[in-house]
């Protein structure tokens, strides 16, 4: 007989499937969130002030993503509507030591930072007088130690109730399949209250996928993707130093080893933004010798959250689409317009990078790198993708 074809199980992500992902700007009061909101979205949504709690209804906009394949693809087409792909940042409140308890805002803050799907966490690393540090100095791994472990602290508080009730409904005892679900939900729910007592993050815990969907559904802080937002003086981010920068990466590397770090001056990409032009911006970047760190933070995030895109083209629109990487072609369609997925028939597909290789798409068509796709196809990033579907059902 021949040997039985293994079966491949496919990799369930931490946090809730969907293309619509939202990310929140994180950290102590006073640290430069809200002037980094505004500099990132570059609009007045945020409200900076020297005080704590400056912000308390988190604030929302949508963050073009710089992408190079998109402003090509626009060169080439010179479409009447160009529609780049978007980011959803929140600007969320400070938090402060005791927040898990309910210190300062803390229980409307932590319920923010549960309903955005990523963290962008900043940290501070400047010194000013005139800007207050809510814990009284500069001190970027005690805050690091005090937002981690607020954090978890949440979700362990969280982790237990979801724990009661389950032993609640497993005492009954029995031996029906549901109550053999509730048993084995049970005990993913104590090996997750396991790690969290043991000071780890779930993010950086090795789960089933079974474990996975149960984690999916208790939407805890911990299980979010982190982006670490450095903040440095304009001086320091000129020059790449800082003090405290090696102690930054040695708590990353031990507490949330592979987590991006980003050195980030937000007080220089503020002063980017008071610029009458983006040359003018531009030409000041050039002059110092160095980048925005915006465009970088931007698509670091889309990585974290395991966002890809795809394309439609033609002189009419240039479009980017933004799915979760691994998305199968009816439910790429479906970004599109609901119907296409219901209606989906296949795909006409050929990567960007063809189409930059060849040049026009005649040349593409030529090489036999034009492809049709049925409903298997895995859409991947960069493709440009022109989809067939039948009538919707009325």
């Amino acid at each position: 007989m021949p040997p039985k074809k293994e079966v491949k199980q496919e990799k369930i992500l931490l946090g809730r499937p969907g293309n619509n992902l939202k990310s929140g700007i994180v950290g102590l009061a006073n640290v430069g969130k809200s002037t980094l909101f505004q500099a990132i979205t570059k609009c007045s949504l945020g409200n900076p002030a020297n005080f704590p709690y400056a912000t308390i209804d988190p604030e929302e906009s949508r963050v073009l993503v710089p992408d190079e394949r998109f402003d090509w693809l626009c060169e080439q087409y010179k479409p009447k509507s160009q529609v780049p792909a978007h980011l959803t940042i929140y600007d969320i409140a400070g938090l402060t030591r005791g927040a898990s308890t309910g210190a300062g805002l803390g229980n409307a803050f932590l319920s923010h930072i549960r309903a955005v799907d990523a963290i962008f966490q900043v940290v501070r690393c400047f010194d000013d007088a005139e800007i207050i540090h809510v814990e009284g100095d500069v001190d970027p791994v005690r805050d690091l130690d005090i937002i981690s472990e607020e954090l978890r602290i949440k979700d362990i508080e969280f982790v237990e109730k979801g724990h009661e009730n389950l032993v609640k409904q497993t005492r009954r005892g029995g031996q029906s399949l549901e109550m053999k679900k509730l048993k084995e939900e049970q005990a993913t729910v104590e090996k997750i209250l396991e790690h969290l007592k043991a000071g780890k993050d779930v993010r950086k815990g090795d789960w089933s996928p079974k474990e996975v969907e149960v984690i999916n559904t208790l939407f805890l802080l911990t299980a979010k993707p982190v982006v670490y937002l450095v903040n440095l003086s304009e001086k320091d981010y000129i020059r790449q130093k800082n003090k405290h920068l090696p102690k930054i990466a040695a708590w990353i590397k031990e507490h949330a080893e592979g987590d991006p770090i980003i050195p980030i001056s937000i007080c220089f990409e503020e002063r980017l933004t008071r610029f009458e032009s983006e040359e003018a911006a531009a030409e000041e970047c050039k002059t110092l010798g160095i980048k925005s760190a915006l465009p970088k933070a931007i698509t670091t995030m889309r990585k974290a959250l395991n966002l890809g895109s795809f394309f439609t083209t033609g002189t009419d629109e240039v479009r980017q689409w933004t799915i979760r990487n691994g998305t199968k072609a009816p439910q790429a369609a479906g970004v599109i317009h609901g119907d296409f997925e219901k209606t989906f028939i296949q795909c006409i597909v050929y990567n960007y990078s063809a189409l930059k290789e060849e040049g026009d798409e005649a040349s593409v068509k030529a090489k036999g790198k034009v492809l049709t796709k049925g409903k298997d196809y895995v859409v991947q990033d960069g493709d440009i993708i022109l989809i067939k579907a039948g009538a919707a059902k009325g």
